[in-house]
């Protein structure tokens, strides 16, 4: 474990919030932990962080599935093909430093799209656009939430988080493989899903108290205050400035 026990720790409680986030909205997993994660131990991103994400889609997709859309879904994961290709061999390419700002770019590309109230039809083409899109971003950055929000963002409740839960195990099955066969993912990043295992877990049976308290409008602004102050955060760190 490359991280001191207090960094450990603070990695525990990211996972456990980005897990309780995307039990609830559907995604969140990227966006609110890989900035904390990446701060702290950048091996972990994106190969442990995807991994954590497929146990919760298969979670919520044990919960939810029989409300999957499966057109869209389908279409979407047609587009995410081609799009974890160029996410693994772009990974392979990019330095740490020049990883860890992409993914705050990411998430703050991702906050301002989300926050603009900008509404594509789900329609074929765009699904499958924000496929390929979420494909390069999540196998890169492990952070391929907000293509998907956006396009769907009509739906809500049991259907979104179903919808998007299919899509993202899939699409995530796909790019543990491709990391696989890029040597992305190693002991390290296995060990360490282990033993963060727990704390998703936990996030997960938060998700359904969550689910219960907030409303879909305040869970939406808590994700995109939280994945802000964390791009920001990472920005900083990365340019000296703390």
């Amino acid at each position: 474990m490359n991280a001191s026990v207090p960094g450990f720790a603070v990695i525990m409680v990211a996972v456990m919030l980005a897990s309780c986030l995307q039990g609830s909205i559907g995604f969140g997993m990227g966006m609110l932990a890989a900035p904390v994660v990446a701060i702290i131990d950048p091996a972990l991103v994106p190969g442990t962080l995807i991994m954590l994400a497929t146990l919760l889609t298969l979670l919520v997709v044990l919960r939810e599935g029989t409300a999957i859309d499966m057109r869209g879904t389908g279409w979407a994961l047609l587009g995410r093909v081609p799009g974890t290709i160029a996410g693994a061999l772009l990974l392979a390419v990019i330095p740490e430093r020049a990883l860890a700002i992409l993914i705050a770019a990411v998430v703050l590309a991702g906050v301002a799209i989300t926050s603009l109230g900008w509404i594509p039809e789900p329609r074929r083409r765009n699904l499958m656009l924000a496929g390929a899109t979420s494909g390069v971003l999540g196998t890169a950055t492990s952070i391929g939430g907000p293509p998907m929000a956006l396009v769907w963002q009509r739906t809500s409740g049991a259907q979104l988080r179903a919808t998007m839960a299919g899509f993202f195990l899939v699409g995530s099955l796909m790019s543990i493989a491709m990391l696989g066969v890029t040597g992305a993912v190693d002991h390290h990043t296995v060990q360490m899903f282990a033993l963060l295992i727990p704390a998703a877990v936990l996030g997960y049976v938060l998700s359904r108290y969550a689910n219960r308290i907030l409303t879909p409008l305040r869970q939406r602004w808590t994700a995109i205050a939280a994945s802000t102050a964390g791009a920001v955060v990472l920005v900083v760190r990365q340019t000296g400035l703390l």
